[in-house]
């Protein structure tokens, strides 16, 4: 997710964002885990949409995706959340539920580093590019 140039708040510099980990901040009054993925970052309410359990706490992974009888594709590494409380899983892309027909979606959060500073935008609407 990256947001447009000037916008945000700052909340670390990158390397208070160890690779590999959740950290989290308050954003606005609200708790937001920032996770360095390598190659970018994510952004996201600590808040699961189901019924509020912490959803910081594991690195994201992948999933099983849909595929014919018989095989097995696994996919979306790196990108998938998944509530520790009911396994609800959502796409760190966009927040939205990785299965099912709920409508229920993850807050995800603009992230943008500027020289050498992580800032955090608002959140980004559904249908809305990161």
């Amino acid at each position: 997710m990256s947001a447009a140039a000037g916008t945000g708040r700052p909340v670390g510099r990158v390397e208070d964002f160890p690779g590999g980990e959740w950290t989290t901040v308050e954003v606005d009054g609200r708790e937001v885990g920032i996770f360095n993925g390598g190659e970018r970052f994510f952004a996201v309410r600590n808040k699961c949409p189901h019924e509020g359990a912490p959803l910081c706490v594991t690195a994201p992974a992948g999933t099983m995706l849909p595929s014919a009888p018989g095989r097995y594709e696994y996919g979306l590494e790196g990108r998938v959340l998944t509530c520790p409380w009911h396994g609800w899983q959502f796409d760190l892309e966009n927040g939205e539920m990785v299965f099912g027909t709920g409508t229920r979606r993850l807050t995800t959060y603009r992230a943008e580093v500027r020289d050498g500073v992580l800032y955090v935008g608002g959140p980004v609407r559904a249908g809305a590019t990161a």
